[in-house]
């Protein structure tokens, strides 16, 4: 299974959020897509599940018209997990993964033997089974993704698109679940956000950055400390791990402001200006949104210093002579 998206273009609005993109995702491949919040990853795969209708472009699976197919047809082709998982309705653990099998039946089909089999299978694959008669509302965070890869994996399609799918999950789950994915020879096109994971992982790359593919390639070419300055406005040293003979990326705090790291933007918001009166004086500042909290030190005529820290709804006032 291979799929192929030319000049994807897509916007909120007046607001483009995808712009030109082209992907190409070769059978047997596991590829990855990373870049900040907001850069487009996930309206980029809404795109191809299906769930946006483009603006503009092609999508092709092994060949075929993507957007031209029934959504039953594509469903037995692509699986997906996306990152909003809310069932409104109170369903047990393995009823939401005997969703995954409706692509493969009729109207008013029951669940044959084979398909709790499979079910039982996908349940186990992602430590689950003994929750399978669980009330999904009741999971985790965790676990419900874990529960929502379940189903993808009961789809049995070779194609799998994962929307940052180890969201929510310990360091041993993530893992499993890609170790999982990388083992059962299917296609897989996933956005996600651990770049360390996305270097263990993927075979390829694409880099997004505000709408558009930046760049492209395998691990160690797109992963340098240079481009991830660029994309990601910080600093990192990168070396290649010698048991696993891949790229480690340690993200380096920049001290100088505040250990916060140096992103490519940075803007102060303020609400409505603030009054106090201290010892008979009275002073009047700027309110920081809640978020930009700083302090704030002054002198007054008399020789006293006040330092205020200003942020939300909290005010912390000391008094120096």
């Amino acid at each position: 299974m291979k799929l192929e998206v030319k000049n994807l273009d897509y916007s909120y609005g007046s607001k483009p959020a995808v712009d030109n993109v082209s992907i190409n995702v070769r059978e047997g491949e596991f590829v990855g897509l990373i870049g900040p919040n907001g850069s487009g990853k996930s309206t980029v795969l809404k795109n191809i599940y299906r769930a946006l209708i483009p603006d503009r472009g092609e999508i092709y699976i092994d060949g075929e018209d993507l957007l031209k197919m029934s959504y039953k047809e594509s469903a037995l082709r692509m699986a997906v997990v996306g990152q909003e998982n809310d069932v409104p309705f109170n369903f047990r653990v393995e009823e939401i993964v005997a969703m995954g099998r409706t692509p493969h039946k009729k109207m008013f089909d029951i669940d044959t033997k084979e398909d709790k089999e499979i079910i039982r299978h996908a349940l186990a694959h992602v430590g689950m089974e003994d929750m399978a008669k669980r009330n999904y509302l009741h999971l985790s965070g965790g676990e419900k993704q874990r529960v929502i890869i379940a189903r993808a994996t009961a789809q049995e399609c070779d194609f799998l698109v994962l929307d940052e799918p180890t969201n929510h999950l310990d360091i041993s789950y993530q893992m499993q679940i890609f170790d999982f994915v990388r083992h059962i020879n299917a296609t897989v096109l996933a956005a996600i956000h651990d770049l360390n994971m996305a270097a263990l992982y993927c075979d390829r790359l694409y880099i997004l950055d505000h709408g558009k593919v930046r760049y492209e390639g395998k691990p160690e070419e797109v992963l340098t400390p240079e481009i991830i300055k660029e994309i990601y406005g910080v600093d990192c040293s990168i070396e290649t791990n010698p048991k696993t003979g891949r790229l480690n990326i340690a993200f380096i705090p920049d001290r100088e402001h505040g250990g916060l790291g140096h992103t490519k933007e940075h803007t102060h918001a303020w609400a409505e200006p603030i009054e106090h009166e201290h010892n008979g004086h009275r002073h009047s500042h700027p309110h920081p949104a809640p978020g930009h909290e700083h302090p704030h030190t002054h002198t007054d005529s008399e020789g006293h210093t006040y330092t205020h820290t200003h942020g939300g709804d909290d005010h912390a006032h000391a008094h120096r002579e």
